[in-house]
């Protein structure tokens, strides 16, 4: 079944009010087995509305529609739909009682214009708002159903989960759809894309596959629909765990859960503590581990040695190390790395020293250099990396690069 999505209101195409609604219901719809073929916001004129129905009924079995509904004059939704399914007002007392009891709650005087609002189609199955005044219009015409509903989210979410979907899955059999997301990290999407080609190709005809790429993490998400539920999801599962042949360093976790998420558990599970020594980055290392609950059970401190004074005061880095290499080499964040392992008392430090830009690089070093040093009770570690000219770009990825570090050498990989 396919379902096509129209939002209606000036405030959306101005960028006044960002469409949230459209996309909580491509969620829903979509876990409901009901595929959004198209989704589209026009204004609050009346053959613009008339246009994009005329359209959405060309391609969509079911066309849903919010906004526009309310008491004032730049509400014309339902008008448009009258003149559309050619409608007469009919006056509805079981929705008028409910605007009265509404108001008398919330002691607000009750208007002629709230009154207007009773009045609906008389050709519609009208479906009653529990939580709003205006009610929800189901029509149908040419085997193509229509649902018009109100734009406040919550009204519109009350009306989607209680009534739309409930009727549309009698009316049609739906598949059962299921989403699993596969979170990577230390590997770019094209370079990924060509290791697990193979894999990709053997997918079963029922599996989509979307890359899904962000700075620093690419994820995969496997999308599967068919009509038994257990035997769609173990399809899926199975291919997860053929994936884990082709790239098993860069698989962290599934749907959705953060690379600092992933490392927390392995700390906490270990009972192995960790502690950062942060230029480039600015702390941001130590924000993403203590956005996590209960970090500090592993996390014991950071320090952000953003000068060179702040490098040799605190973090015991030597002068002539810093003039000889300067602050952005392999042995100054190497020396960042084991002064913060000793000042914590910790298993694990994690360094990081760059140029995150947009200047301060030269030639030989030039923006998006960062170094990244480990330090173990084994010894130090670190890697360089070229991130780009993008500053925020740059501080994202060399967090979140040390941290895939950092969980690569826990769990010996």
């Amino acid at each position: 079944m396919k379902a096509e999505i129209i939002s209606i209101g000036d405030e959306l195409l101005i960028g006044q009010v960002v469409n949230t609604n459209a996309s909580w219901m491509a969620v829903e719809l979509n876990l409901a087995g009901i595929n959004v073929v198209q989704i589209s916001s026009v204004s609050d004129e009346g053959e613009h509305i008339q246009n994009a129905l005329q359209e959405a009924e060309t391609r969509a079995d079911v066309v849903l529609l919010t906004g526009g509904l309310g008491p004032t004059k730049d509400d014309i939704t339902k008008k448009v739909m009258m003149d559309y399914f050619g409608s007469k007002p009919k006056f509805h007392e079981p929705t008028y009682q409910h605007i009265k009891n509404l108001f008398s709650k919330r002691s607000y005087p009750l208007s002629e214009v709230n009154r207007l609002q009773a009045y609906l189609p008389d050709n519609c199955t009208i479906l009653p708002n529990r939580v709003g005044t205006a009610a929800g219009m189901w029509f149908e015409k040419n085997d193509t159903i229509f649902v018009s509903m109100p734009g406040v989210p919550f009204e519109m979410k009350t009306l989607i989960w209680e009534q739309v979907i409930p009727n549309l899955k009698k009316r049609f059999k739906t598949p059962f759809i299921y989403h699993k997301t596969i979170m990577t990290t230390g590997i770019g999407e094209s370079m990924l894309a060509e290791k697990i080609e193979k894999w990709e190709s053997g997918l079963p005809d029922n599996i989509k596959l979307a890359y899904l790429p962000q700075p620093g993490i690419v994820r995969l998400r496997l999308s599967a629909e068919g009509f038994d539920e257990d035997k769609t999801k173990t399809q899926v599962d199975e291919q997860c765990e053929l994936l884990k042949n082709y790239v098993p360093k860069a698989i962290f976790g599934y749907n959705d859960i953060s690379l600092e998420e992933t490392l927390a558990n392995i700390l906490k599970e270990k009972g192995l503590t960790l502690a950062t020594a942060e230029s480039c980055t600015g702390g941001y290392i130590s924000h993403l581990i203590t956005s996590i609950a209960g970090s500090s059970e592993f996390f014991m401190g950071s320090v952000v040695s953003y000068s060179n004074e702040a490098k040799m005061n605190l973090l015991s880095v030597n002068k002539n190390v810093i003039e000889n290499y300067g602050a952005v080499s392999k042995e100054v964040v190497e020396k960042m790395a084991v002064g913060a392992r000793e000042k914590f008392n910790t298993d694990y430090a994690i360094s990081t020293s760059g140029i995150a830009g947009p200047d301060g690089g030269t030639e030989e070093k030039p923006v998006g250099t960062v170094w990244i040093g480990i330090a173990t009770k084994k010894g130090v570690q670190s890697k360089l990396f070229h991130f780009g000219e993008h500053r925020g770009r740059n501080i994202r990825r060399s967090a979140l690069m040390a941290l895939n570090l950092l969980r690569l050498e826990v769990l010996g990989l």
